[in-house]
C-alpha cells in the first residue's frame, strides 16, 4: 500500500479546489458532480520551520524538505460501495491509499449545488449526514470484503482443519468486534482491537480501518473565528472516533497559491489572522497520521529533512540516504534541531556534551539531526 493520502468526500465539497492549492496542480474543480474520474496525483512539499533554521545556520547552496503525497480522488456517493456514480473505481483508489483526509463542506453557497443521495438532487448542507453517508459506504465495502475471505477461511479450515482454526482465532475475534459496527454504519478504526487481531485484519486494508482526518472547508467569512456552526458539527463526531479535524477555507488557499512573493503570502495571510497556511497544517498532520517521521543532515551544500517511519533504527535512517550507509553501518553522530536553537552551532553543541554517538540499535527521532559514520 503506497504512503499517500486520498482527499475524500462527497461531490462539490471542495476537494479538488483544495488538492490544487496543495499542489499548485490544474485539478479539475468544476462544479458538476464526477468530474474528476481518475485520481489526481501530487507531490507536496512539507513546510518545516526546523528545516528553515537548520539552512540559516549553514546556508547551504541547495534545501530540500520532506514531501507528502496526495491524491484527489472523485466524489463519492449513496451507492458507491455497490458501484454507483463509478463507486468501484473510488472505493479502489481510496484502498491504495494510507491515511484518509475526508473533506466536508462547511460553508453556505446557493451557486455551489450540495448533493449527498443523489447526484441531481440538491440537499441540505449538514456535515453529519455528510460524514455518515461517507462513512456508510466504506463499511459497505468493508462488510463485502470480510464476506469473501470468511468464504475462503470456510474453505481453508475444511482442508485443514482444527490446525487452521486455530491460526485463525485473531482473524474471527478481530471480525466479531468489528462487524457489529460496520452494520451500524461505525468505521472499523473505531474497534478495540488487541494487536494480534489488528495483525490478523491488516491484509484485508479495510477501507474504515484507516486513520482519518477531517478537513473542515469554510468560507472566508470563518477564517478569523476558525469555526462555525458546522465546524462545530465536524469536530464533535470526529472526538468521538478520537480523529483530528483541520479547518481551511479552500479558496482562501486556492488564491494564497497564486501568490510568489513569500512577504505578500505573509500580508495576505496576516490580513485574516492566519499564521501559517491551512494546507501546512494539513500537510503535517497527513504526514504524521501516516507514521512518518523527520530527520535532517546539514551542510553548506546541501540541508535536507529525510523521511522515515516512526521507530526506524539509525541503520535504517542511514540507508534512506544511501543503500551503502545501511550496509556498512558504523554509527551515527547526533544532536537535535533544539540544540542547535540553544547553542548556535556544532562546536557549542559538542562543548556543552549534548553531541552524541549513537550505535545500530538507536531508535531515531522525528527532529535529530545526524551524521552518519560507515565503511563498506
Amino acid at each position: 500500500m503506497a504512503l499517500e493520502c486520498g482527499i475524500v468526500g462527497l461531490p462539490n465539497v471542495g476537494k479538488s479546489t483544495i488538492f490544487s492549492a496543495l499542489t499548485a496542480a490544474p485539478a479539475a474543480a468544476e462544479n458538476f458532480p464526477f468530474c474528476t474520474i481518475d485520481p489526481n496525483i501530487g507531490i507536496v512539499d512539507l513546510p518545516d520551520e526546523r528545516l528553515d533554521f537548520l539552512a540559516s545556520i549553514h546556508n547551504p547552496k541547495k534545501k530540500t524538505p520532506a514531501a507528502v503525497k496526495f491524491v484527489d480522488i472523485a466524489g463519492l456517493i449513496k451507492g458507491a460501495s455497490q458501484g454507483e456514480g463509478l463507486g468501484n473505481k473510488f472505493l479502489a483508489n481510496i484502498r491504495e491509499c494510507s491515511v484518509i483526509a475526508h473533506v466536508v463542506r462547511c460553508f453556505d453557497n446557493p451557486d455551489i449545488m450540495h448533493v449527498r443521495d443523489n447526484a441531481n438532487e440538491a440537499a441540505p448542507i449538514d456535515p453529519e449526514s455528510d460524514i455518515l453517508t461517507i462513512n456508510w459506504e466504506l463499511c459497505q465495502a468493508d462488510l463485502d470484503t470480510i464476506a469473501k475471505r470468511e468464504e475462503k477461511n470456510i474453505k481453508t479450515v475444511r482442508a485443514l482443519g482444527k490446525e487452521a482454526e486455530k491460526q485463525l482465532a485473531p482473524f474471527n475475534s478481530a471480525v466479531a468486534k468489528i462487524k457489529p459496527l460496520l452494520q451500524d454504519g461505525k468505521c472499523a478504526r473505531t474497534a478495540d482491537l488487541t494487536d494480534d487481531e489488528k495483525n490478523a485484519i491488516y491484509d484485508m486494508f479495510l477501507l474504515s480501518m484507516k486513520p482519518t482526518l477531517y478537513v473542515a472547508n469554510v468560507d472566508e467569512n470563518t477564517i478569523a473565528d476558525g469555526t462555525n456552526k458546522y465546524v462545530d458539527i465536524v469536530k464533535k463526531y470526529a472526538d468521538e472516533e478520537k480523529s483530528e479535524v483541520v479547518v481551511i477555507c479552500g479558496k482562501f488557499e486556492a488564491d494564497l497559491a497564486e501568490i510568489t512573493d513569500p512577504a505578500d503570502k505573509k500580508d495576505f495571510m496576516e490580513s485574516v489572522g492566519l499564521k501559517e497556511s491551512g494546507l501546512a497544517v494539513l500537510a503535517r498532520k497527513a504526514y504524521h497520521l501516516m507514521g512518518l517521521r523527520t530527520f535532517f543532515t546539514g551542510g553548506p551544500d546541501e540541508c535536507r529533512a529525510w523521511t522515515i517511519h516512526a521507530g526506524d533504527k539509525a541503520p535504517r535512517a542511514a540507508g534512506v540516504i544511501h543503500t551503502d550507509f545501511e550496509k556498512g553501518f558504523i554509527r551515527a553522530e547526533a544532536y537535535t534541531i533544539d540544540d542547535l536553537r540553544q547553542y548556535k552551532d556544532e562546536a557549542s553543541i559538542k562543548a556543552a556534551g549534548k553531541y552524541r554517538q549513537e550505535g545500530k540499535d538507536y531508535e531515531v527521532q522525528d527532529g535529530d539531526v545526524l551524521f552518519f559514520k560507515f565503511n563498506v
